[in-house]
């Protein structure tokens, strides 16, 4: 209606556009008001304006459309009953109802699940700190939940990884002062067997004799039972480091030449003292294997303290370490009288020198808990051979060979094949 009167239709043409638009609209020529339904006031203000103006009425509302040709201002006033002014509005509050309430709902579930994430973290915190505080060092967990929480996670996992090695360093400083006094006690037990005789009931000897006698006799006594003492204290602390090792790492991997050569910068003070030659073989290179480093080197302190005491001083001996395929091997030769059963030697707690029989089975376990296993031959030196074989860690195992280091293992495992005085090659 508006581009009809603007556009100077005429009476015709405008009375054509009210019936096109349906009826319901009133055009009012400048300066005239008849049959409007708002009040005068209302029509003359917005003949004088440029902008639509609504004014609500009784029974619906009324656009008054201000419409200019030249210097004249025509109004052009459309009534618009309730009933379709709000035709469809109660579908539309509807949806947008239906709207809110999914909103609501999805922000209490999206809410919900990320206040239970949180509070999950945060129990598996909690219930890891007191196992912790209760002495599992072992615990671990996996970090979740809001980014401030799964730092938190990382921060304990590292705590308890300190606290582990903290303790195996303590419990190693341990076992290494216990090893310190080992050097000191055997200069002191091969000092007292240099002693006169402690036999007080052979002949008749005066008080002072017998006094001096008795002395020696307490001071041997002493002797053993502080070695006896320095190696429970060795073996238990190695024990505990070796279980916290396990309990904290996937897998016990350490460098078996480096174990080697650690044990033998101990050894070798003592075979000076004892003027015996020795020659390390091979450790000069590195060689992973999958034990934990304190039971493979009690293991070889055991081997080595059996050539020490049972073998007379001055005997020489050499300690080699080799790999090929798939296998380690690390001999201990010695040149002393060497041993009369090897599968007696080879049984727990079975010795032919008195001792309690447990050096070669500490050996021993630690090699099966390495894959491998501990064979007794004759060396090339004249004595005993102690061959312990294990897993290389850095090349799988291959099927066992009747000739060559893998052999070892097939020989140990029939026994008819390790009966002296059998000679195995050099290089095994």
């Amino acid at each position: 209606m508006a581009g009809a009167v603007a556009a100077n239709a005429g009476r015709k043409g405008v009375e054509s556009a009210v019936r096109a638009a349906g009826g319901g609209v009133i055009v009012h020529a400048p300066g005239t008001t008849q049959g409007s339904r708002v009040p005068v006031e209302k029509l003359v203000a917005a003949a004088r304006g440029r902008e639509p103006v609504e004014v609500g009425v009784k029974g619906g509302v009324v656009r008054l459309q201000p419409v200019a040709v030249g210097e004249k201002t025509s109004v052009v006033e459309v009534f618009v009953p309730d009933a379709e002014l709000d035709a469809g509005t109660a579908r539309d509050w509807w949806i947008l109802l239906g709207i809110m309430a999914g909103l609501v709902l999805g922000s209490v579930i999206v809410v919900d699940r990320l206040a239970r994430g949180a509070v999950a973290s945060v129990r598996n915190l909690v219930h890891a700190a007191m196992a912790v505080g209760g002495g599992d060092l072992g615990v671990r967990i996996q970090p979740s939940g809001p980014r401030e929480l799964a730092e938190a996670g990382y921060a304990f996992n590292r705590m308890a990884d300190r606290l582990v090695t903290s303790r195996t360093s303590e419990r190693e400083l341990v076992a290494d002062l216990s090893h310190r006094l080992r050097t000191p006690l055997t200069v002191l037990r091969l000092d007292a067997e240099a002693l006169d005789p402690d036999d007080t009931h052979i002949g008749e000897f005066s008080a002072a004799e017998l006094d001096r006698r008795r002395g020696i006799r307490r001071i041997r006594q002493a002797i053993v039972t502080l070695e006896g003492e320095v190696d429970q204290l060795i073996n238990t602390t190695r024990a505990a480091v070796a279980a916290q090792v396990a309990d904290a790492a996937e897998e016990g991997l350490c460098d078996a030449a480096e174990v080697v050569r650690d044990r033998m910068v101990f050894w070798s003070a003592l075979a000076g003292d004892q003027n015996r030659q020795y020659r390390v073989v091979g450790a000069q290179l590195r060689i992973p294997v999958p034990v934990a480093r304190t039971e493979l080197a009690a293991a070889l302190d055991a081997v080595l303290g059996n050539v020490f005491r049972y073998t007379p001083q001055g005997t020489a001996f050499e300690v080699g370490i080799s790999r090929r395929d798939g296998w380690v091997a690390l001999r201990v030769d010695d040149a002393g009288p060497g041993i009369d059963d090897p599968e007696k030697a080879l049984q727990r707690g079975q010795s032919e020198q008195g001792s309690t029989g447990l050096g070669l089975d500490i050996a021993r376990r630690a090699a099966q808990a390495a894959g491998g296993s501990v064979s007794l031959a004759r060396a090339a030196m004249g004595g005993a051979s102690v061959v312990m074989l294990l897993a290389d860690a850095e090349a799988p195992p291959k099927q066992a060979s009747r000739f060559g280091l893998v052999g070892r293992l097939a020989r140990e495992r029939d026994p008819a094949k390790r009966k002296w005085p059998h000679q195995y090659p050099e290089e095994a």
